[in-house]
């Protein structure tokens, strides 16, 4: 399973690239907002970022809300660097521009999924990637790693190739359900990505082993 990071500020990428464990980034509208950058100079950092790894992604997602008007943004955004992934919304005109920009060999992420249905339209207009979004539908009293698994089953069924990121993560037990029902990305915020190193009996062990070593060094 790839683990992304879903934010657009640099110093938080790079911290998670120093791990060695990070295969990409997404970025939306709120997360650039957030973080006050320049969306296109953001995005060619990200995607030049000199430690990430050869099939890095870097989610960047259209504003616009017509068909035309995505696909001249997505062309433009897909010209900034070879792992630029264009994210599109799960609407009428998302899924048209998806389908050409698909047709053109550029990298797609079908975004705002919440239903099994969705899923497979995004997987029939060619998406390299689907993201259904679990935490929001669990706010609304859903079960969000159920669309997960379901995805999961359909696109096995049918030989889709595209490939699900599980989104909208709030905890690391959703990682873990991620891994269970066989997503192949989980992106998530770093602060989620800290707490997937973290375990008590992992501190209580290191402490233990280091006073054993210390007594005995004496």
């Amino acid at each position: 399973m790839k683990i992304f990071l879903d934010t657009a500020v640099i110093d938080e990428i790079k911290k998670g690239l120093e791990t060695g464990l990070i295969d990409g980034v997404t970025t939306n509208p709120t997360l650039v907002s957030q973080a006050k950058v320049d969306f296109k100079a953001a995005i060619a950092q990200i995607a030049s970022l000199a430690n990430a790894p050869a099939e890095w992604a870097v989610s960047a997602e259209v504003t616009a809300l017509d068909c035309a008007g995505m696909i001249n943004e997505g062309i433009e955004l897909a010209a900034i660097a070879p792992s630029v992934v264009i994210k599109v919304p799960l609407t009428v005109e998302g899924l048209k521009a998806c389908k050409a920009l698909s047709g053109k060999k550029i990298k797609t992420n079908a975004t705002l999924v919440f239903s099994p249905n969705q899923a497979i339209l995004a997987a029939k207009a060619g998406a390299t990637y689907v993201s259904p979004f679990v935490g929001r539908l669990d706010d609304v009293g859903q079960n969000g790693m159920q669309l997960i698994s379901d995805i999961k089953a359909i696109y096995d069924n049918y030989g889709y190739s595209t490939k699900i990121i599980v989104a909208s993560i709030r905890s690391p037990q959703h990682v873990v359900q991620s891994g269970l029902a066989g997503a192949h990305v989980v992106t998530i915020p770093p602060k989620i990505f800290s707490q997937m190193f973290s375990h008590p009996l992992t501190d209580i062990g290191v402490k233990k082993f280091m006073e054993d070593w210390a007594a005995f060094k004496k």
